[in-house]
């Protein structure tokens, strides 16, 4: 079967490539085809578009691990031009990695949003899928330029997300976050013009060959670049003091837009890995190894002010809005160290991560609904002042020998609602993940991270590892006291308030994610030995630039071969 499935792939290959950025483009023009109000039709055709974008991520994945070489590399020329100078998609195993989380997140999205919330505003399919197809082409790209191309086109569509819904606080949210991403955006052309100026190429393969010619005195234009366009990055990767504008829109978009948006932060830290594994390599000569110790403590200042903001939250979405935070801050921080062991565990735990924040931001919807719920089912008038969620159901009629409480309310046989146990259960598991408890995946990606810290080959571990190490474990505790307040509040105090109604097809994504971090936990050894062959490529980039300088265009007929096929034979 998997050689069945190989065969399949390598037959498509690598025209395959294109199909993560073609496929949703596609899509999102049909459904600019449909009626404003058709939604079943709608809703359909973006959900089939979603699942066969989850099977193309799944193909490249099982294609990139093709005998387990990390050297695989898939590189297709769109514009059919010599590199470095026209357009290449480049698929490695990290960028496979990321088209399947993505797939996996926007399936999520998409299943959940059909409840309700794809009716809250105009073209929400639409604006799903340009954002995957700018996600999936961000992760894809192997130039500067069409990153930024990219970035627009994903920027651009979170816009209208954000804004998704109507209502005086997304709009809000949503014009401090199109300023600080114009801003950011602004920053990215800056950075590039300047390394083109100085390297005369923005091919990221080109540019790593070419940053160690550099003269030394057009180096310092060149990191004032690199920096400069790394700006543009930490925004979107949500580093600290850059990150003020998330919380406010994260926690303001509705639930489907949200989860969406948790990948949005990774696009930051996969190109902050890329680029810094690439462009920055021992083999950069004097260059080598720039900026990581500014994302080493940029990191550890996020982690900070992120475990601090969740626990000062007491609204579910804003503290999910920090858990993002911590997520970026702990990548970050790991990147910054620049050691293949540490960042194989944060390879790990970057998917794991991604899936739980995305699932809370659905659970934090269906707990906000319980505590404002439907206007049939609204609370007493007496009960208006009181911000705490429904309680367990009466017992209206009790046997004498019923065992009492102080108040004089039954103490067994209360029943649980099922959407009450199964909002619960998705909340524990989350914290168990975002918190890093074991035995879930959140805990082994944690304890892989900072088992790496400490194994040093014997020799002293270093100060700034203890600091970052004391600072993962001490967000953990804020995270787990902040979310178990939060937990408290909710599920179990009682209070007089219905259970909530809960539809199928919102549960079902929950399920899913949660059903995926926990196969990370059984198949813990498998992913981490795809991450560690993963990053055994990216730190030694030789072969990513050999096979992006390698690729050739297929051959073509030049004018002068097209007339001398249509000139009239001459016949003596």
């Amino acid at each position: 079967m998997n050689a069945l499935i190989h065969a399949f792939t390598q037959g498509l290959m690598p025209h395959l490539l294109l199909a993560p950025i073609l496929l949703p483009l596609l899509t999102a023009c049909l459904l600019l085809l449909l009626g404003d109000r058709r939604y079943r039709r709608k809703a359909g055709l973006g959900v089939l578009a979603t699942v066969a974008n989850l099977a193309v991520a799944w193909l490249l994945l099982r294609w990139v691990r093709q005998g387990d070489q990390p050297s695989a590399y898939g590189v297709y020329l769109p514009s059919n031009w010599e590199v470095p100078f026209g357009i290449v998609l480049v698929l490695d195993r990290l960028s496979a990695l990321m088209l399947l989380v993505t797939a996996v997140v926007a399936l999520a999205a998409m299943l959940f949003s059909i409840a309700r919330w794809h009716k809250a505003g105009a073209h929400f399919h639409v604006l799903v899928q340009i954002q995957i197809m700018g996600i999936n082409g961000a992760f894809l790209t192997g130039d500067l330029f069409n990153l930024f191309v990219f970035f627009e086109v994903m920027l651009a569509a979170s816009y209208g997300l954000l804004l998704h819904g109507s209502g005086p606080s997304r709009v809000k949210s949503g014009l401090h976050y199109l300023a600080i991403n114009l801003a950011a955006s602004s920053l990215f052309l800056v950075g590039a013009a300047l390394i083109y100026g100085v390297t005369g190429t923005l091919n990221m393969a080109d540019l790593a060959a070419k940053i160690p010619q550099v003269y030394a005195s057009d180096r310092p234009l060149l990191h004032a670049g690199c920096a400069i366009l790394a700006v543009a990055f930490l925004t979107k990767a949500a580093m600290w003091p850059l990150n003020f504008w998330l919380v406010p829109a994260y926690s303001g978009a509705g639930a489907p837009s949200a989860a969406m948006f948790a990948l949005l932060t990774k696009v930051g830290i996969y190109v902050l890995l890329r680029l810094s594994t690439l462009l920055f390599s021992p083999a950069a000569g004097v260059s080598a190894g720039f900026g990581n110790s500014w994302l080493l403590w940029g990191g550890i200042g996020t982690l900070v002010f992120g475990a601090l903001g969740m626990m000062a939250s007491q609204k579910p979405t804003r503290l999910i809005g920090f858990a993002v935070i911590v997520s970026s801050g702990t990548l970050m921080a790991m990147i910054g160290l620049a050691r293949p062991e540490v960042t194989a565990g944060a390879l790990y735990y970057l998917p794991a991560s991604t899936f739980a924040v995305a699932c809370f931001f659905l659970l934090g919807e269906l707990m906000d609904r319980s505590r404002n719920p439907e206007p049939e089912a609204q609370r007493a008038p007496e009960d208006e002042e009181d911000h705490l969620p429904f309680a367990l159901a009466d017992q209206e009629l009790l046997d004498e020998d019923t065992n009492l409480d102080e108040d004089e309310e039954a103490l067994i046989g209360r029943p649980i609602p099922a959407a009450t146990a199964m909002l619960g259960l998705g909340f524990i598991t989350c914290t168990l993940l975002v918190a890093g408890l074991p035995p879930l995946s959140g805990f082994i990606g944690k304890f892989a991270m900072l088992s790496a810290l400490l194994g040093d080959g014997g020799r002293a571990v270093p100060w700034p590892n203890w600091v970052l190490m004391g600072v993962v474990i001490a967000s953990g505790l804020l995270a787990l006291v902040a979310l178990s307040r939060v937990g408290i509040r909710f599920f179990w105090t009682p209070v007089e308030r219905a259970a909530p109604v809960v539809r199928a097809v919102e549960a079902l994504p929950i399920v899913i994610l949660i059903t995926i971090c926990l196969a990370f936990t059984v198949r813990a050894e498998a992913l981490m030995n795809y991450a560690r062959a993963t990053v055994a490529s990216l730190y030694k980039p030789a072969a990513y630039i050999s096979a992006v300088l390698s690729a050739r265009p297929l051959p073509t007929p030049t004018n002068a071969d097209r007339l001398r096929q249509n000139a009239p034979r001459v016949t003596p």
